[in-house]
């Protein structure tokens, strides 16, 4: 299968975002320190932990079925790494520009990965 190696490093970069954003999510929610000083234009710090929980549990998911090569996650995947390159796009004027420069080189590499997987090398030819 082509691209076979991308879409497990894919599958894993899911499955990491998702249990980090589900632990970032629980300490929004459990007001930890790590958050002091963090504001928010649009909701609460609490509203965003709820965010994190919900999306973390998507990627979760959507890691897991990439895994066991469901569609679910595939879609999931290209989702979460168009969004991710789009935030990162949105912090290169921010505190950490080449960080930001980095992780939309690497969304871009799994968006890259999950639409041009093959399941079968012999059909393309």
């Amino acid at each position: 299968m082509r691209g076979l190696g991308r879409v497990i490093f894919v599958a894993i970069l899911l499955l990491m975002a998702g249990t980090l954003n589900i632990i970032y999510g629980i300490a929004a929610e459990s007001n930890a320190h790590f958050f002091d000083g963090t504001q928010y234009a649009f909701s609460t710090l609490h509203t965003w932990g709820w965010v994190g929980i919900i999306v973390g549990i998507i990627q979760l998911t959507g890691g897991i079925s990439l895994l066991g090569a469901g569609a679910y996650g595939r879609f999931i995947g290209i989702f979460a790494a168009t969004l991710g390159a789009i935030e990162s796009l949105f912090e290169i004027g921010g505190n950490h520009p080449w960080w930001a420069l980095g992780i939309f080189v690497v969304c871009l590499w799994v968006l890259y990965g999950l639409i041009t997987f093959t399941e079968d090398f012999e059909a393309q030819t």
